[in-house]
C-alpha cells in the first residue's frame, strides 16, 4: 500500500531498505580507476560512463557522495547537480559527432571537447561504443584532461563487457 503523502510502501517491506549489491572486483576497479580520474585531475568538476544506448553506467558525483572536492572551494557541481543530466548530455553530443563522422565520412570519433564560459565538456569514445563525459572548470588545463581521459579509456575500454556494463547499470539503478 502506498502512503498518500510521499508515495512509498507502508508495512515491512517498506521499512527494510534493499540491500547493497555486491560488486565483482571489475566493477570496483572501474570505480576507483574513475574515483581516481576525479581526484587526479584538477578542475574536473563531474565524469561520467554512458553506455552506448545511453543509459549511465558509473558517474563520480555518486561514487564520491556529491560532495565538493577538497581544496576546490570554489568549484560549482556538475551540469544541474545531477549525474544523470551529465549523461544525458554526453549521450545526446556523442551520438550527434557520430551522426556528423558518418554523414562527413570522417571514420569514428575518438574525442569531442565543447568549451564553453563558465566551463568545458570532453567526450571521448570507449572501445565497446560507451562514452566516457568530463565536465571540467573553464580553467582546467585541457591538455591534461585529455590524457588522463585517454589512460581511463585505455585501462578501461577492455573491461566493459556486456555482463560488467548490466551489473554497473544494475548498481546505478540501486543508488539512485
Amino acid at each position: 500500500m502506498r502512503t498518500p503523502r510521499t508515495g512509498r510502501s507502508s508495512g515491512p517491506a517498506a521499512r527494510e531498505p534493499r540491500p547493497e549489491p555486491v560488486l565483482s572486483s571489475e566493477a570496483r576497479n572501474l570505480q576507483w580507476l574513475l574515483t581516481n580520474l576525479v581526484e587526479e585531475v584538477p578542475g574536473l568538476r563531474s565524469v561520467a560512463v554512458v553506455s552506448s544506448d545511453g543509459l549511465l553506467l558509473l558517474s563520480s558525483d555518486l561514487l564520491l557522495g556529491e560532495q565538493p572536492r577538497t581544496g576546490a572551494p570554489e568549484a560549482k557541481p556538475g551540469p544541474k547537480d545531477s549525474s544523470g543530466d551529465l549523461a544525458t548530455l554526453v549521450a545526446g553530443v556523442g551520438s550527434l559527432t557520430i551522426g556528423a563522422a558518418r554523414l562527413m565520412d570522417g571514420g569514428g570519433v575518438k574525442q569531442t571537447m565543447i568549451t564553453m564560459d563558465e566551463g568545458s565538456l570532453f567526450i571521448m569514445a570507449i572501445s565497446d561504443g560507451s562514452l566516457l563525459g568530463a565536465h571540467a572548470a573553464p580553467d582546467c588545463d585541457m591538455s591534461v584532461v585529455a590524457y588522463h581521459m585517454a589512460l581511463f579509456v585505455g585501462r578501461a575500454g577492455h573491461a566493459l563487457t556486456p555482463e560488467l556494463r548490466s551489473e554497473l547499470r544494475q548498481s546505478m539503478e540501486h543508488a539512485q
